[in-house]
């Protein structure tokens, strides 16, 4: 008898040790705008996701919702998330940025953690990348690529950051190619193959013999090898099966670093609302292999331009600038303040068209 007792008082020690194992263990959530098999934007952060839960074994649980809209369906799936747990949530587009701060608000004690947004709250942080550094590099290649000096740019959604990117894009190619065209047409989604693979073919169509896009698919990069004759770049990750044709190089999201330190964060009971806005120098972007289709001294040209921008020698938005309607911007070596990036909404000269509302 006493030894069936202490048996059953083993097993209840053992019972209660794993439950409190279980109530330990930290459960991570991730929202996505697209499929995690994008290619590119939702698959980056992805990757990142398996990064942490790799790092950590069993002491995190992660979760995700894949191809959430943006509007009150987010709102619904973060929802659902703090009800069953979570303890820490990356909202990973920019359409839930209302969502992430209504859903926070009812759940103080869930960690939130919004990605390129601006609004924030005692359990809401914001981080984004400067994508733009990035794109400094890619109009460098494409200015001394193109054949036809016309260069086209598939954008996504007209908010700042997608408008940041048009315009260093711009920057750059035009100051190694003074004859330079932009087109830019827009598709309204982030992630949408048909809509992009039918922008690439119109700005084909319209002489383009570069492409970058703002959009997560490669449907454009596929685009460009039909046609031949046309170079694009990898968007948000490598889009490394298109290095054999049209892919010269990628701008790279490198989402894991930032993903497990704020989970240790949580861990630790150290995490505070931060905001967080780091780019080729720290390493949240990074720069895909410059393939041989690029001409050697091209290629060192952009090499040094983003070795540059990592030591913090060179600032991609540099004066003399001028806004597209002729009016001054930045004066000579003038840097673009972190406010005025944050909220571009205006291209700089020379380039055409409207930005849509």
């Amino acid at each position: 008898m006493r030894i069936t007792r202490i048996f059953a008082s083993a097993v209840v020690a053992l019972g209660l040790a794993t439950s409190a194992m279980a109530q330990d263990k930290t459960t991570v959530g991730f929202v996505y705008v697209g499929p995690v098999g994008d290619g590119g934007w939702t698959y980056e952060h992805d990757q990142a996701r398996k990064a942490v839960q790799e790092y950590f074994g069993d002491q995190v649980e992660t979760v995700y919702v894949e191809s959430v809209a943006e509007g009150p369906d987010a709102e619904r799936v973060m929802t659902q998330m703090a009800l069953k747990g979570a303890d820490l949530i990356f909202t990973t587009s920019f359409g839930y940025m209302d969502p992430t701060i209504n859903v926070a608000a009812k759940f103080p004690n869930v960690k939130f953690e919004h990605a390129t947004g601006y609004k924030r709250a005692d359990n809401v942080s914001t981080y984004s990348a400067r994508f733009y550094e990035g794109r400094a590099v890619q109009g460098t290649i494409a200015g001394r690529m193109t054949k036809s000096n016309v260069v086209g740019y598939i954008g996504s959604i007209p908010i700042p950051e997608v408008i940041r990117g048009i315009n260093s894009a711009y920057i750059h190619a035009k100051k190694v190619n003074p004859d330079v065209e932009f087109k830019v047409v827009w598709v309204f989604e982030w992630f949408n193959p048909a809509k992009e693979a039918d922008a690439a073919k119109v700005l084909i169509e319209q002489g383009a013999d570069v492409i970058l896009q703002h959009t997560d698919s490669t449907a454009p990069l596929a685009a460009a090898a039909e046609a031949g004759g046309v170079i694009g770049f990898g968007q948000a990750s490598d889009m490394a099966e298109y290095k054999d044709g049209p892919r010269v190089s990628s701008i790279i999201d490198n989402w894991a670093p930032y993903y497990i330190a704020r989970t240790q964060a949580v861990i630790d009971g150290t995490w505070t609302s931060v905001d967080t806005w780091d780019g080729i120098g720290p390493g949240m972007v990074g720069i895909g292999e410059i393939t041989d289709a690029v001409p050697a001294d091209v290629k060192a040209e952009a090499l040094a331009l983003k070795d540059a921008i990592a030591a913090g020698e060179y600032f991609p938005f540099t004066g003399p600038l001028k806004k597209q309607d002729g009016s001054d911007w930045l004066a000579e070596g003038e840097v673009a303040d972190d406010g005025t990036l944050a909220g571009m909404k205006f291209y700089v000269e020379g380039i055409e068209g409207d930005i849509p509302n």
